[in-house]
């Protein structure tokens, strides 16, 4: 399943254009198209993968809101402006992405794969705004009770602290990295901070064949007793 070729949205047009290059240089096709998964730019990203690819078999949906504020010592929102750019991203976004995948796959008739990307911190309840939409992705779930009757899976991955750039640079703003890092590491319940290839092989097996038989899950990996978790 790692040989799929891919088609990539987002928001940020060089970081799309630089996943493109990557992708490309393995020999892999990859298409990209610049949007917003809280809108209707996902209906027109699954009709560009269908046009471009012959079809969707997998969908994998995990953007985020990027923040300002390190959720390891800001608990509550701001505004209600921000909560609502957090569920329109997070929890609308992931209903968009599944629905207009899941409508795809079903016209398809060769079943798929829908991943989501959940968060630790939703399993802890550390942050209420992240708490509130986070528990949102075992909510989409029922409908693999539907989806399956089509050979349809859908599943979440929930990380706790990954060191990416993005969570980099968010934590920078209020804290000295290798102090966040060290926090990060006492409340883990594994003594590492995450690297972004230990998430991937998760989701790599998630829309594997292999993965057929798992359903209506959220696994988490490197989940933490007091979650810390730089939101992106």
């Amino acid at each position: 399943m790692d040989l799929i070729n891919d088609i990539v949205l987002d928001v940020k047009i060089a970081m799309l254009q630089e996943v493109q290059a990557e992708i490309t240089e393995k020999g892999r096709r990859c298409g990209v198209f610049p949007g917003d998964v809280w809108n209707e730019d996902v209906k027109s990203t699954v009709e560009g993968v269908v046009n471009t690819l012959g079809g969707l078999d997998v969908m994998v949906s995990n953007a985020a809101p990027k923040s300002s504020r390190c959720y390891a010592y800001s608990h509550l929102i701001d505004t209600i402006e921000q909560w609502d750019r957090t569920l329109a991203i997070n929890t609308r976004g992931a209903f968009l992405c599944y629905q207009y995948a899941a409508k795809q796959m079903i016209k398809q008739g060769r079943g798929g794969r829908i991943i989501g990307c959940s968060s630790s911190a939703g399993k802890s309840g550390n942050d209420i705004a992240v708490w509130g939409d986070q528990i949102g992705y075992p909510g989409l779930d029922p409908g693999t009770l539907v989806l399956g009757n089509f050979g349809i899976t859908v599943n979440a991955y929930a990380p706790g602290a990954v060191d990416t750039e993005m969570s980099r640079l968010t934590t920078l703003q209020q804290r000295n990295m290798e102090e966040v890092i060290k926090l990060s590491v006492a409340r883990s319940a594994v003594d590492y901070v995450g690297q972004p290839e230990d998430v991937t092989g998760l989701v790599s097996y998630l829309a594997s064949k292999e993965a057929r038989y798992m359903t209506g899950t959220s696994t988490s990996s490197g989940r933490m007793y007091l979650t810390f978790m730089c939101w992106l």
